[in-house]
């Protein structure tokens, strides 16, 4: 490979894994299978060995994977966490070896413990006291979950015990167990809302929520309802959320697997420290071993990937530390990763079981998609029944035949693959996959949208049930309108009754009409008269009135015009201002606009082009949905520059008529306080954040300042702070 050619699949390689982490770390959602990740990887180390002048600062083989969101304060570890190198055969785990044996002259005794799979996180206790609990982030700033920790109990808020350092900085994981995993996605799926993929996902989203915002939502609605707004569906919803989540925190389980900073005690090996922690009253683990000897190392990791599954909690390998402290500072580290411990990384596991059918499924865009329909089986922890096969000529490549022996792994542990056929397993039963040519659902001829597309879709748009009921479904998704209780199973309810025809009578709903669909009622009790409608369908009209009021670039990514995600659809809202606007829009003014190129444009152009299409924009207008953002003079923008935190209940506002009123006048509004934050608006009920805000000399007013802050700006509003 040549100096060019070699730059060029390097800055290709930096950006795959570094897209990767951010899916990971901030989004909890990878698209990467960590076989995938670390094959990546591996290529930008050997690529960066032979050409040693690529390895700047920049590259992920010099730093720690994941950054902290800013949804959260930020919080600086008073030790960095550094990632762990990872071995993937015993080959590389003897390069391993044989590194420390030539850095320390000897094989120490190492101690060997289980990789859990779930979050990294950094508690800091001072004088017995949880100061703050952080996510790893970067490994030097991670994002400040403090608030949360009170609701897990396996977080001490409080260490135990007759040596109680003054100051201790401790690393673990934070997970849930297989059977609470289980439980939870068994709840998802009685709301009618879509399974987590895996626990450890499901343990990451769980804590880095915001559980203050989520008690000031329900204060701002009993405030609401005690001035005679119309609330109860709200608080309802607002309290069975927090509820759910603050449930899912109590469930989550720590582990404690390090320390950083320490003061006023001494340990001299990691299973000391283990003792110590323990001896505190900190979770760490009952399986962690000192081994002496390399064959009992491997001995440990050959009995845990044997037993993986037998363990309460997703391991995906075991992590192998020199235990003497001293000599863990002698062989000190890389940029990323100690060179005094190794993470050795099981391979995907594999099973084999018998594909019964390929099916097809259609989606929102009506592209059809082949999916292997087999014998269920356990793998990785779960079992599996399903897996995607994309289209007909990945069907072809992997060479499986309806009724043979397969090969499936999770990819990832998390992702369900079909790896290709047992060949010695034939008895010439088998038969090919044969692509339909017209849709399951509607019968319309399959096409492929423009010449060279490997994709076959049903162009029955308007009216193809299985699209239908997605775009149905995908106007409920937190990336558009975010309508809780609207999930898969009550988008097909809604649409089998008759309550809707298509995603354009949604805003039309009444009570009335879901008393007419059996899922959304309930037996009369006592006094009643007649079918009642559930709490469920109740909350769920509730958030539908909730959803009028979202931004125009919700809006926008709610009407599933092709090519149209969240950052477009932000361009197109700050550019035009009205959903109108943008309709009447041509081509040329579109692709105008940075971010939307001609490809975009003409999808735009064309979707409002379409007589049904304009027919759910007039339904969703006469159903009361917000068509437009309010738009201000930028001289009007008196709070340019301004960050504001709002708490507590303002007579006259709601949080989100508050919110925007700041916003439409140029500031920003803040979740969290910070010493970067402007002024705090504390309302009737303020909680938490007035303290923090007087504790860092913010300034703080109440409503008569809030209405001078948006009268007469900042330095109004500082002239009434209480």
């Amino acid at each position: 490979m040549g100096d060019e050619q070699a730059r060029d699949r390097w800055a290709t390689l930096v950006d795959q894994i570094n897209a990767a982490r951010g899916e990971y770390y901030q989004q909890d959602a990878p698209h990467l299978s960590d076989a995938e990740y670390d094959a990546l990887y591996a290529e930008l180390v050997e690529l960066e060995r032979l050409h040693p002048e690529l390895a700047g600062g920049e590259s992920p083989t010099q730093t720690v994977g994941g950054s902290r969101s800013e949804m959260f304060e930020p919080v600086e570890h008073l030790q960095r966490m550094f990632s762990l190198d990872n071995a993937f055969d015993a080959e590389e785990l003897s390069a391993w070896f044989d590194r420390v044996r030539q850095g320390l002259g000897d094989l120490p005794e190492m101690l060997c413990e289980l990789k859990i799979d779930g979050l990294a996180v950094d508690a800091v206790y001072r004088n017995g006291r949880l100061t703050t609990l952080a996510t790893r982030g970067d490994g030097t700033v991670g994002e400040d979950v403090t608030y949360n920790a009170r609701f897990i109990p396996g977080v001490p808020q409080e260490l135990t015990g007759d040596r109680i350092p003054a100051l201790l900085e401790v690393r673990g994981e934070i997970f849930f167990t297989v059977e609470d995993f289980e439980r939870i996605n068994r709840e998802q799926q009685d709301l009618g809302l879509p399974a987590f993929a895996n626990p450890r996902n499901t343990a990451a989203g769980s804590l880095r929520q915001r559980i203050d915002r989520r008690e000031d939502e329900l204060t701002q609605a009993r405030a609401d309802a005690r001035s005679g707004a119309r609330a109860e569906g709200r608080i309802a919803r607002l309290e069975s959320e927090l509820d759910r989540a603050t449930t899912r925190l109590e469930n989550l389980r720590l582990t404690v697997h390090g320390i950083g900073a320490i003061d006023g005690a001494e340990v001299s090996t990691q299973s000391g420290a283990y003792a110590l922690l323990a001896e505190l009253g900190l979770p760490v683990s009952d399986r962690a071993r000192v081994h002496q000897s390399e064959d009992d190392v491997r001995s440990f990791i050959e009995h845990y990937g044997d037993h993986r599954h037998d363990v309460e909690h997703e391991i995906d390998g075991v992590v192998v530390k020199v235990d003497e402290l001293v000599l863990q500072r002698r062989l000190g580290e890389t940029s990323r990763a100690p060179r005094w411990a190794i993470a050795y990384k099981y391979p995907p596991e594999v099973v084999r079981t018998r594909l019964l059918d390929i099916q097809v499924n259609v989606g929102r865009t009506g592209r059809v998609t082949p999916f292997a329909v087999m014998e269920p089986v356990r793998v990785a922890g779960s079992t599996v029944s399903m897996a995607t096969l994309h289209n007909a000529f990945e069907v072809i490549r992997k060479g499986v035949l309806i009724g043979d022996m397969v090969f499936l792994r999770k990819a990832g542990d998390v992702i369900p693959e079909v790896l290709g056929p047992v060949l010695d397993e034939r008895d010439g039963s088998e038969r090919a996959f044969v692509m339909p040519t017209s849709c399951p659902e509607c019968g319309a001829s399959l096409r492929p949208e423009k010449e060279g597309d490997k994709d076959l879709r049903c162009p029955n748009t308007r009216s193809c049930p299985a699209q239908v009921r997605e775009r149905v479904f995908h106007v409920a998704s937190r990336a558009a309108l975010d309508i809780e209780g609207l999930g898969q199973k009550a988008a097909v309810a809604l649409l089998e009754c008759g309550a809707i025809v298509d995603e354009g009578d949604l805003f039309l709903l009444t009570p009335d009409a879901l008393l007419s669909c059996e899922f959304f009622t309930r037996e009369p009790a006592r006094g009643e008269e007649g079918r009642q409608l559930t709490e469920n369908a109740k909350a769920m009209l509730a958030n539908i009135e909730e959803a009028r009021t979202r931004p125009l670039s919700r809006i926008l990514v709610a009407l599933s015009i092709r090519h149209v995600g969240g950052p477009t659809a932000t361009d197109l809202a700050r550019a035009f201002g009205s959903l109108d606007a943008i309709a009447a829009a041509s081509v040329e003014e579109l692709s105008g606009i940075d971010g939307i190129g001609p490809t975009i444009a003409q999808a735009v152009h064309e979707w409002f082009a379409e007589d049904w299409h304009r027919s759910i924009v007039e339904r969703w207008r006469t159903g009361g949905v917000r068509l437009e953002d309010e738009r201000v003079d930028p001289g009007e923008q008196v709070l340019a520059g301004v960050t504001v935190v709002i708490t507590g209940s303002l007579e006259g506002f709601t949080r989100d008529s508050a919110a925007e009123a700041v916003t439409s006048l140029g500031g920003k509004v803040a979740s969290s306080v910070s010493r970067k934050t402007d002024l705090l608006v504390a309302g009737e009920s303020a909680g938490s954040k007035l303290e923090k805000a007087q504790g860092l000399g913010v300034p703080v007013v109440g409503l008569e300042g809030f209405r001078a802050l948006l009268s007469g700006g900042l330095e109004a509003a500082r002239e009434l702070r209480t």
